[in-house]
């Protein structure tokens, strides 16, 4: 058993609040989590958390051994969830690790998702929900006209509860990207979950009307990549289905973190086109992948489940990389 006063200590290095006047409540917070052997109870009905909460699992040995995926349930919203953890192989209790969620595309698994996007070979906790059938029999997230009517952002509001109550998660470095569908969400949870997640990655995403208004708590950086010759969700956006140009979702979150209103635009010599929007709030980069050619896909310079053919970049990397340089703060 770890002394209090350790915990104590610890959480004032790690875990001191985003906004002032919190660390009182801060430290309540850990020491009922300790009294209790985990975090407080959850009030009832289950809300929502848009803020950084600490990470209690920083004092117990991780349920799942490092090095391996492990496929878990919770249950949100009076329904049990299922999603696929994988814990890197250099996770130490007492040093607070990054967190990415990978959501899947429409119809897809969380094996899949794990496969296609390649989190677990990154130093992360990697996270890979999986979402309830929708209308259409097939799995799907909130924000489509076809998901399940379930709360997907409580869903993973309480899978990050359950995730900093178990693992050594550092709070100001959690991550959201996606696919296609999966995408879309994670443009959802940067709507509706800003205060909590530092940065959003979606990859193909699928930006239907359907997921609401958006009025983040705070900038949310984003990072989009999306190839020309997608037939599913189509660059230039499909009016039918309410999808918006991609230009135009970008410029969406370039005004909402007030940035410049033109970007600047890199031309590289392999058909990628990079823009970037400068001087944004809080640093809320705003920056998309332009990808010639590209279909339906998760871009990989080596075949992976989207397609045989290689593409001329590897996002995943990239993501990494943009994850890294931000953090809530």
């Amino acid at each position: 058993m770890v002394p209090y006063r350790a915990i104590r200590g610890f959480a004032h290095r790690f875990f001191r609040p985003v906004r002032k006047g919190r660390s009182v409540a801060v430290f309540a917070a850990v020491g009922a989590a300790v009294a209790l052997g985990g975090m407080p109870a959850q009030a009832e009905p289950a809300q929502v958390i848009d803020h950084p909460i600490p990470s209690v699992g920083c004092v117990r040995s991780a349920p799942v051994p490092p090095g391996t995926s492990q496929t878990r349930t919770i249950v949100s919203g009076g329904i049990t969830r299922s999603y696929l953890l994988h814990v890197p192989q250099d996770y130490r209790p007492l040093k607070p690790t990054s967190l990415v969620l990978s959501f899947h595309g429409h119809g897809r698994t969380s094996e899949y998702q794990e496969e296609l996007s390649g989190f677990s070979a990154t130093d992360a906790v990697a996270v890979y929900p999986l979402g309830l059938v929708g209308t259409d029999g097939e799995t799907a997230w909130q924000g489509a006209p076809y998901s399940a009517a379930a709360d997907d952002v409580l869903f993973t509001s309480d899978l990050l509860n359950e995730l900093q109550r178990e693992f050594c998660v550092d709070p100001t470095r959690i991550y959201a990207a996606g696919k296609s569908n999966g995408g879309g969400f994670t443009g959802v949870l940067a709507c509706q979950l800003s205060g909590r997640i530092a940065a959003f990655a979606p990859v193909s995403g699928a930006f239907y009307p359907e997921g609401g208004a958006c009025e983040p708590q705070r900038p949310a950086p984003i990072l989009d990549f999306h190839g020309t010759a997608d037939t599913t969700i189509p660059y230039d956006g499909n009016p039918e289905k309410g999808l918006p140009p991609l230009p135009d979702w970008m410029a969406g979150w370039a005004e909402r973190n007030h940035c410049a209103d033109q970007p600047v635009v890199r031309d590289e010599a392999n058909g990628v086109q990079v823009s970037r929007w400068l001087g944004c709030d809080r640093g809320s980069d705003v920056v998309h992948y332009r990808i010639d050619g590209l279909g339906h896909d998760w871009p990989s310079t080596q075949p992976n489940p989207d397609s045989d053919q290689p593409a001329v970049l590897d996002a995943t990397p990239i993501i990494m990389q943009f994850f890294a340089q931000h953090r809530l703060r």
